[in-house]
């Protein structure tokens, strides 16, 4: 009986993956549209439009990303579908992985005329691990010279060499512009609507199995709720979860703990409602549930049957968290001491299952290891939003010794670059130890492809966005552990440190231009050790930076004449990490970002330099 009743709510669980920013979130909104579920919210964005509704976090909305997967729920022609919005770099392919396990189908979005992608590749290969049906999402189909045909292709010889099943590669291709608010089975055949699309999940994408027997859930995300606390978000496995019912939550370390459902929700909409219960194949919220962290399961109080936890890749990059112990310590944020920090950290790796921390062998720093600079700087740039103040170290690839040999992460790195800016490029990559495998020729366009150890990334986005004037396109994702490649370049450029604190001046910046380029302006607060610019040679310069103009009752034409300064350099976050030396930190507070030397006093420098 269980089973008819089941069926007859006509449930579908998709995941939507593709490679970043190839419209998966614009996708999401205009079926959140279509099924007539934000018009509650629209007076929320009435006065911008363009805002995507499901990137909701700062951090996402500024960067044009998607960090977190998020869950929403519409209702289309009596059936309920489940979303799960997911991101497309493989910095957060812990998020990727987790949430796959909900899903019984995904949508797999590819750019018209990039086709697929480093990324594309990674979330296409978690789906087709976990045998997910596809239906691929031709989007973008607006845009000049895009080739749909073509890219159609490129997408079934993917899966192909992806190992997909016969059912996987029988797969539906719907083309469109979700930007536009239109989905066809023809590109060449444009409508006014994505039902198209729509129809294609209900018709394609299987049921969820019915499994009758004792409840499982595993528990694949959490959600937050001020008055609740932390909720428990899954699939349920096997059998019905009653509101009220008591169960048993079974760690992954093995340890078993009787608790309660106090509330059940299902998702509606944008949020999730009450419910009394909720059968096997659909997603639900679970109130009340104690000490749990993602990969637990719920399961039968009497007869417990935990589910394997989920499998995540291992980190492939550390960095150095510590306390801020600058000068200018306190000065702006509201959390500073080793105890904020650590707390921070802890609550961090609750839901950021890519992500690990340990302890440091000096006092007040922590390793942290996670997929990427990117994964990293979100986690710091969030909490600097949060009113933390830190500092971070050089990021560090994971060495391992696989077999006795000493192995680094390689990735695949694409880069699609004006034809005329190929040559710079491959020369960049080659001396950083990069091998191309593939490039093409597209119009006036080049599509290049490298496997390349990690280390060889870590500052090459600035130099091809500076090579290419911001025209290129960059994506790379993980691709195993080989042999160390051995010494490659790196900054030779040397430091200009500030020699004592104060207030730069534009005078005696103007006087020591011809040193290097600053990464201050006039007036701006220093102190000594902080690092205000880039030395044009290698070696470190002590500078002073904060020189007044001697005044004299003596009045000359040069003595007159303004200070004409060239504008500082001005870095991002992850540029400053990548930038950064060994023996220097990136100080990290809510309203300032600085590099600084480890060891602020020059004489101290000297001499742990000869040691």
């Amino acid at each position: 009986m269980a089973s008819t009743e089941f069926s007859m709510q006509n449930i579908r669980n998709i995941a939507i993956i593709a490679h970043v920013d190839h419209g998966k979130t614009t996708l999401v909104d205009k079926m959140l549209y279509t099924a007539n579920v934000v018009s509650r919210q629209q007076s929320a964005f009435s006065d911008q439009p363009k805002e995507l509704i499901l990137d909701n976090n700062d951090l996402e909305r500024e960067r044009g990303i998607t960090i977190l997967a998020k869950n929403v729920a519409i209702n289309y022609k009596g059936t309920k579908i489940n979303i799960i919005d997911t991101p497309g770099h493989a910095d957060f392919g812990g998020e990727v992985e987790r949430v796959l396990n909900m899903a019984d189908g995904v949508l797999l979005l590819v750019d018209a005329f990039e086709g697929p992608m480093p990324q594309t590749r990674f979330v296409l290969q978690k789906a087709i691990e976990l045998n997910l049906k596809p239906i691929v999402v031709i989007n973008k189909v607006d845009k000049l010279n895009c080739r749909p045909d073509e890219v159609q292709e490129a997408v079934f010889d993917l899966m192909c060499n992806l190992n997909a099943s016969e059912e996987q590669l029988d797969f539906q291709t719907i083309y469109g512009s979700a930007k536009n608010g239109w989905m066809s089975t023809d590109w060449k055949k444009p409508t006014t609507d994505i039902t198209a699309l729509m129809d294609a999940i209900i018709e394609y994408i299987p049921e969820p199995e019915v499994l009758e027997g004792t409840p499982q859930m595993l528990i694949t995300s959490l959600d937050y709720n001020p008055y609740v606390g932390r909720i428990a978000v899954g699939r349920v496995h096997r059998g019905v979860l009653k509101d009220g019912m008591p169960v048993m939550l079974a760690k992954k370390d093995g340890t078993k703990v009787r608790t309660k459902i106090k509330e059940l929700h299902t998702f509606q909409g944008m949020g999730h409602v009450k419910t009394d219960e909720v059968r096997s194949g659909d997603i639900c919220a679970l109130i009340g549930i104690d000490g749990f962290e993602i990969g637990d399961t719920i399961c039968d109080i009497e007869n417990p049957e935990p589910l394997a936890p989920i499998a995540i890749d291992e980190p492939t990059m550390s960095m150095t968290f510590t306390i801020n112990d600058s000068p200018f310590f306190g000065q702006d944020g509201k959390f500073v001491t080793s105890r904020h920090i650590q707390e921070r950290l802890t609550k961090e790796l609750e839901k950021n299952l890519a992500l690990r921390v340990e302890a440091s062998e000096r006092e007040s720093a922590w390793n942290v290891f996670g997929r990427g600079v990117l994964h990293l700087s979100v986690l710091i740039e969030t909490m600097r939003r949060e009113g933390y103040e830190l500092q971070v170290g050089q990021p560090k690839v994971i060495i391992k010794e696989i077999d006795g040999v000493r192995c680094e992460p390689v990735e695949q790195l694409t880069v699609n670059t004006p034809e005329e800016c190929s040559g710079k490029i491959i020369e960049f990559v080659t001396v950083h130890k990069g091998e191309m495998t593939k490039m093409e020729l597209v119009n006036d366009r080049v599509q290049l492809e490298f496997i390349i150890p990690s280390r060889g990334i870590m500052g090459m986005r600035t130099y091809v966005m500076n090579v290419s004037a911001g025209e290129a396109i960059m994506a790379h994702r993980f691709l195993e552990y080989q042999p160390y490649k051995g010494e490659m370049p790196h900054r030779v450029n040397g430091s200009l440190i500030a020699m004592e604190a104060g207030t730069a001046s534009a005078y005696a910046l103007d006087k020591l231009q011809d040193r290097g380029r600053f990464f201050i302006d006039p007036q701006e607060e220093v102190y000594a050790g902080q690092v205000v610019g880039e030395n044009a040679k290698e070696g470190d310069i002590v500078i002073n930076v904060t020189k007044a103009k001697n005044l004299t009752n003596m009045r000359t034409k040069s003595s007159d004449d303004k200070a004409v300064l060239a504008p500082p350099v001005r870095f991002s976050l992850e540029e400053a990490l990548e930038y950064i030396k060994e023996d220097e930190y990136v100080e990290v507070t809510p309203h300032a970002m600085r590099i600084r030397k480890i060891i602020l006093d020059e004489l101290e420098r000297k001499r742990a330099g000869r040691n």
